[in-house]
């Protein structure tokens, strides 16, 4: 009889630590934060055109008398609207 009662005991041990492997842990409940990320390292202005109001990185804007522009046709075409 106590050979009976060891291996019952035994085995609703092996059941209960087979029960914690195979359940996946809980995750925490608490809320979770994201690092601020940092600007990319190639970070460029931005400038409107002053024809459309497209927004182009700075070095790719072409210079003009009223601003900035996405095009050469667009700067011609400020321009020579200015003149008139």
């Amino acid at each position: 009889m106590k050979y009976l009662i060891l291996i019952l005991v035994l085995a609703l041990v092996f059941f209960v630590l087979g029960l914690k492997r195979a359940r996946p842990s809980r995750p925490d409940p608490g809320p979770k934060r994201e690092a601020p990320k940092a600007p990319a390292a190639g970070a460029q202005d931005i400038v409107a055109c002053a024809e459309c109001g497209l927004h182009v990185p700075l070095a790719d804007a072409l210079p003009g008398l009223g601003g900035h522009f996405c095009s050469a046709a667009h700067r011609h075409a400020f321009e020579a609207r200015s003149r008139s």
